[in-house]
Order: C-alpha cells, then sequence, then structure tokens
C-alpha cells in the first residue's frame, strides 16, 4: 500500500467546488451531511455483506471492487470533512483525541 498524506484543506476545498458547481451547498447542512454519511456508510458495506471474511480479503486482488470501495470510502471522508468543517470540528484533533480516550479504556 501506497503511503500518502491527506490533505483534508484540499478534499474540502474540491468537495466545496463541486458542491458550489452543482448549487449543493444549500443542503450541505450538519443533518444533512451525517444522514449522507450513514448513506455511503451503508454502500460500502453493501459490498461486502455476503461475502465470507476470506472473500471479503480477497477484493484486494479484484480491481473493480477495490474501485467500488475506494469510491465509497472517498465519499465517506468528503461528506465527515465537510461536517467536521460545519461544525467547526478539527479532524485532526478529534482523532489524537479518540485514540487516547480509547488507550484509557
Amino acid at each position: 500500500m501506497k503511503n500518502h498524506t491527506l490533505d483534508l484543506t484540499e478534499i474540502n476545498q474540491a468537495f466545496r467546488q463541486r458542491a458550489a458547481t452543482k448549487g449543493w451547498q444549500a443542503y450541505h447542512t450538519p443533518k444533512n451531511l451525517a444522514a449522507a454519511v450513514a448513506v455511503e456508510t451503508a454502500e460500502l458495506l453493501e459490498i461486502f455483506q455476503w461475502l465470507t471474511d476470506e472473500q471479503a480479503q480477497q477484493l484486494k486482488d479484484d480491481q473493480d471492487a477495490k474501485n467500488r470501495v475506494a469510491d465509497e470510502v472517498a465519499d465517506i471522508v468528503m461528506y465527515l470533512t465537510e461536517l467536521c468543517v460545519r461544525l467547526d470540528i478539527d479532524m485532526p484533533t478529534a482523532i489524537a483525541q479518540k485514540i487516547n480516550k480509547n488507550a484509557t479504556r
């Protein structure tokens, strides 16, 4: 796996530019963005729904399946990033704090 750094600002700028072009920004309320995350997560789960663990692992060798998974992952990240912007949540800080909370359990 290649190790690339995510630039959340760049991701969000591209997301917002596309939304502005399509006139979608009015719909990007926190509630709607949370719903979009749930829908996209369900679409990701659908890919794996009836697979065994072994079959799911083998998706890494099926480029079409990997592309479908990647599309859903990208949608989830874009919606989560915009949700964080709308609610003034610093995602890297939130993740670091959650990792620390989990470490104390």
